[in-house]
């Protein structure tokens, strides 16, 4: 542990103590929205991103360490474990190294080198590596036996040849040298798979593709692999010119050198030299070439899971209506649109169905229905989810809106993306076991509306759909990673206890599904929550557990007005002597913000309580159970721009961010495709990372730079000086001609005036991968 200590403080950058005390606070089973809130002294003050990077690493440290602790066993009990190889074992800091040092030693089926060993010609290959003047097939008579195998001088050559390649190829130090070479050296060459050019045709990009091994950018990466898996793509690395088929190869001559072989005219010099070739071609590049590519993709894979997990926080993280009665319709054609209305708290109040569009052409009966229910329930928000005939919904309810302006409603395009994952689950069957599947969508649709975040943790994360590539990266460190961040998001809000679903619930630091659902079940048989002290009374919910939850979950109206606020239950008694110095009941002092601000912190510290509790616990009194998501602002997309057809250059359009990547942003502009921005057309500044401009759920004005219908890719800028005809004309020009982009220095760029954080609802949820054609 005190390796994994060391190791974890070193890429964290912090103090070892900090943490040695966080990984004891993970064992004990405090989660990490816990530690980074309330136990801020303990770990000198380690946020929610460094505690789950140290926890993930941590996870991969202790697999290492037990995988190291399984070779030591496996070699010791083989009898060959020296003191020279245990130091270089317990020296190796990753799990490349290890399996290296471990492959001469790891238990395999017989290889040709051990049936040659074992006919006895391991004599013969060490004497001609070691004295290259002998002459082989001269010393290779003495080996000739018919009854271990060797039949002839040849088959002994062989043999021998065998047993020196098994050796070179398992040398951990020559593995880790070619391994460097390579990385630095190698191009990573992509061709089209000969025949299937017309079924790859949107991996055209790659038809003949050669880049650095090492620059591979992770969105490449992935396109180029999910090709190669579809069978479109070949994919080999190329060190040296491809078209000289005379010389040697660079890492056979690394081979050489590593073994001290060159050619100085001698016997065996040529028969050696044959030796390595068959040794860096047969056993090593096939090996090193699988080893890098994965390389590439498991790094690919967590920058692509990363992405994923920052969309999804800025989704979830979005912001909300607000507590408001809202009609959500999911639009059809032939079997009409879905009409559900559900209160300011979600509860349903009625539902139905429409049909206005054709084939049926109800549109006077449908806008009738819809007026009456607006006014029947008092309606303020209606949102449309954006699948099949959305637009067409969206300006069915805008003619509405013209109508009856009396109404007084407002109008979202709000995204399907899991709502149809959500309607068909077991959730959804026992919250509405009455009604269709399609309601369900529907209410589904009106409740992501006024909260998108207590409504999404319904929904399994991967279903929501704002990352590429996902079906590609590994399922479990996705889960992983997006289960964090639905629970540090969850936790960031807090829940209010006495109105939170079991799914909400469930995210709570410290709770489960079962302590989820006895908590809902204990407040349908009691009644409502009246303190936070009233959650030790629900079955399974132990001290260890209240500890974890309490600070999470509000109570908006109880007997003590604490529990409406993020200050924990076990730190009551420092408010308690703040208002008590003051002479102040404990509620008079909540909100009152120039009294706060004058409290002296450093007077209320304590051996139990430090300095930034008591700072934590002031800034709260101060907005208690504050927010931390934006306002609420939505776009409003082009009248008469439906299709992707509708589009035209240089056409600007109002639309949302949908999805982040490292190479641009897409937005949603309402045509049913993402349009992508370049990041290179993000900013009129040069930028590292488009996060530095937009995120998920950003209201911005793009213009568009090209529409190709076929392959269904917009392409769009968010620098309204730019205009399509210069775009177009650049992108037919050689890349080496092109003049450079940017030369300034990288640096941050403020946030563009096209840009509105916090966006609304419409199309939030990324459409890049849902949608058919995505850019590549």
């Amino acid at each position: 542990m005190d390796r994994i200590f060391s190791a974890l403080a070193q890429e964290l950058n912090v103090h070892l103590n900090q943490v040695q005390a966080a990984v004891v606070l993970l064992d004990e089973g405090a989660t990490v929205p816990f530690i980074s809130r309330y136990r801020k002294e303990v770990t000198g003050g380690l946020d929610d991103g460094q505690l789950r990077q140290l926890e993930e690493r941590l996870r991969y440290m202790r697999e290492m360490e037990d995988r190291r602790a399984s070779i030591l066993k496996s070699i010791d009990e083989q009898g060959k474990l020296t003191d020279e190889l245990k130091a270089e074992i317990l020296k190796a800091d990753t799990k490349n190294r290890l399996e290296d040092l471990y492959l001469p030693y790891k238990q395999k089926r017989r290889t040709k080198g051990q049936i040659a060993i074992e006919a006895g010609l391991e004599p013969l290959a060490d004497s001609l590596l070691q004295n290259p003047s002998l002459n082989p097939e001269t010393e290779a008579k003495a080996f000739v036996d018919a009854d271990k195998g060797v039949a002839d001088e040849k088959a002994a050559l062989d043999g021998a040849k065998f047993i020196l390649m098994e050796r070179f190829a398992q040398s951990a130090d020559l593995l880790q040298q070619l391994r460097d070479f390579l990385w630095q050296e190698a191009q990573l060459s992509v061709r089209v798979m000969a025949g299937k050019e017309q079924e790859a045709a949107k991996y055209q990009d790659y038809f003949e593709h050669d880049e650095a091994l090492k620059g591979v950018p992770s969105h490449r990466a992935l396109a180029i692999l999910r090709g190669r898996n579809e069978g479109f793509l070949s994919v080999s690395l190329v060190v040296g010119d491809p078209n000289d088929k005379l010389s040697a190869s660079p890492c056979e001559a690394m081979v050489a050198g590593f073994y001290k072989i060159e050619n100085q005219g001698r016997a065996a010099d040529r028969w050696l030299a044959e030796v390595v070739k068959w040794t860096w071609r047969v056993k090593l590049l096939t090996h090193l070439e699988t080893e890098l590519v994965g390389r590439i993709r498991e790094s690919a894979e967590e920058e692509a899971i990363k992405v994923f997990a920052t969309n999804l926080k800025d989704l979830l993280m979005a912001a909300p209506a607000g507590y408001k009665t809202t009609l959500g319709l999911d639009p059809g054609l032939r079997t009409g649109c879905k009409v559900a209305v559900v209160d300011e708290t979600g509860k349903v109040l009625d539902h139905g169905a429409i049909f206005p569009h054709q084939p049926q052409n109800q549109m006077r009966e449908a806008k009738a229905i819809l007026r009456a229910l607006c006014l029947k329930h008092g309606v303020e928000l209606i949102a449309i989810g954006n699948g099949t005939a959305s637009r067409e919904t969206d300006r069915m309810v805008g003619e509405l809106m013209k109508e009856y302006p009396e109404l007084k409603i407002q109008k979202i395009v709000v995204s399907e993306a899991g709502a149809s994952v959500y309607s068909a689950s077991e959730l959804a069957a026992k919250e509405f076991p009455e009604l269709d599947v399609t309601i369900r969508g529907a209410i589904s649709i009106a409740r992501r509306l006024q909260d998108p975040l207590a409504e999404l943790v319904k929904i399994e994360p991967k279903a929501i759909g704002v990352g590429q590539y996902q079906h590609d990266v590994s399922q479990p460190a996705l889960a992983r990673s997006l289960d964090a961040v639905v629970e540090d998001c969850v936790n960031a809000v807090g829940v209010d206890l006495n109105t939170a679903s079991a799914p909400l619930l469930t995210r709570v630091s410290g709770l489960n599904s079962t302590i989820a659902n006895n908590i809902v079940s204990f407040r349908e048989t009691n009644g409502a929550y009246a303190s936070r002290a009233d959650l030790k009374k629900v079955p399974r919910l132990g001290e260890k557990t209240f500890e974890q939850a309490a600070g999470f979950l509000r109570i908006n109206g109880g007997s003590n007005p604490l529990d409406a606020s993020s200050v924990h239950p076990e730190s009551y008694g420092v408010v308690k002597s703040i208002a008590s110095k003051a002479q102040k009941d404990v509620a008079a002092i909540i909100g009152d913000g120039s009294f706060l601000k004058a409290v002296n912190a450093a007077d209320f510290v304590s051996d139990e309580v430090g300095l930034p509790t008591v700072k934590d616990i002031l800034s709260e009194l101060e907005k208690p159970g504050r927010d931390p998501r934006p306002e609420f602002v939505t776009a409003e997309f082009k009248e008469g721009v439906e299709e992707i057809k509708d589009l035209k250059d240089d056409m600007i359009l109002e639309g949302v961010v949908s999805n982040v990547a490292a190479f641009g942003a897409f937005v949603d502009v309402g045509v049913h495709q993402d349009g992508l921005v370049h990041i290179s057309m993000m900013s009129d500044q040069f930028i590292d990372d488009p996060r530095q401009v937009v995120k998920a759920g950003d209201v911005v004005k793009v213009k568009v730079m090209e529409v190709d219908v076929p392959r269904k890719r917009i392409a769009l800028s968010m620098r309204m000086s730019d205009n399509a005809a210069d775009y177009q004309a650049e992108k037919s020009t050689p890349r080496s001609e092109r003049k450079p982009k940017n030369s300034a220095p990288r640096r941050s760029s403020s946030k563009s005036p096209e840009v509105q954080q916090g966006g609304g609802m419409a199309a939030l949820f990324a459409q890049a991968q849902k949608k058919k054609g995505g850019r590549l």
